[in-house]
């Protein structure tokens, strides 16, 4: 099957992905703010393909400590999955990002946690402000493991700190407003490469030339059939 990268967040027709959101619910994004964020997921999920076989979404939170909203593949139709995402209960203290980032990449996509094997992972990180403990070794292991990792920050989110945990190239996965009221315009430009479309014009291009390759190796085994014959005969006339 012949695929290439879609650069959007068109809902995939046939793409199966997972989506993990690790939401900052410190005291700082304060109660009406930690509103806007959950409206924000929502316009996210709402395009993505959720079904069983296609887009999983799993949501966790995370102040000081880390706590699971419902794990990769819980919910397989949007209303659902955007209920609990409405019903998420804001736990306000501290940030601890890195915390976060290590129960993203042990957990949450494992499949212990619902991680489907052979599926493209994505991880969406939101914060409001710098982590109470160190974020590298994290957000490396993260990366290095495959996951394509988006980081979006607002407000006083260190810019630095969102640069790191974000995959390459950096301006494609990284995202940062000062304002709340405009995380539905990150919305709408954060790009997620999970939806892998046919390209049928690519496609005939490829299937063509393996034709060709089939042809050509088929009219040299008749050659070498040929040759083999040849010799044998002439080695029987030596004998």
């Amino acid at each position: 099957m012949c695929k290439h990268f879609h650069l959007s967040l068109q809902a995939c027709s046939n793409a199966a992905t997972d989506v993990v959101f690790l939401i900052d619910g410190s005291k700082s994004v304060r109660p009406e703010n930690f509103e806007l964020v959950k409206k924000w997921i929502n316009q996210i999920v709402d395009k993505l393909d959720v079904s069983e076989t296609k887009a999983h979404v799993g949501l966790v939170q995370y102040s000081s400590s880390v706590k699971q909203e419902f794990p990769l593949g819980r919910y397989n139709n949007k209303k659902d999955l955007k209920d609990a995402v409405k019903k998420m209960a804001y736990m306000e203290r501290g940030t601890m990002t890195g915390q976060a980032l290590r129960y993203l990449t042990d957990s949450s996509f494992a499949p212990a946690g619902g991680a489907r094997p052979g599926v493209a992972k994505v991880g969406i990180v939101f914060t409001d402000g710098r982590s109470q403990d160190y974020i590298g070794d994290s957000a490396k292991k993260a990366k290095e493991q495959g996951f394509r990792m988006y980081a979006v920050g607002v407000g006083n989110a260190v810019e630095d700190e969102l640069r790191e945990i974000a995959s390459q190239p950096t301006g494609e996965h990284y995202f940062y407003t000062a304002d709340f009221k405009a995380m539905t315009a990150i919305a709408k430009k954060l790009q997620i490469n999970i939806c892998q479309e046919e390209d049928p014009c690519e496609c005939d291009s490829v299937v063509k030339f393996q034709k060709k390759v089939e042809e050509a190796l088929q009219a040299l085994t008749k050659k070498l059939e040929g040759v083999s014959k040849r010799i044998a005969a002439l080695e029987n006339k030596i004998v």
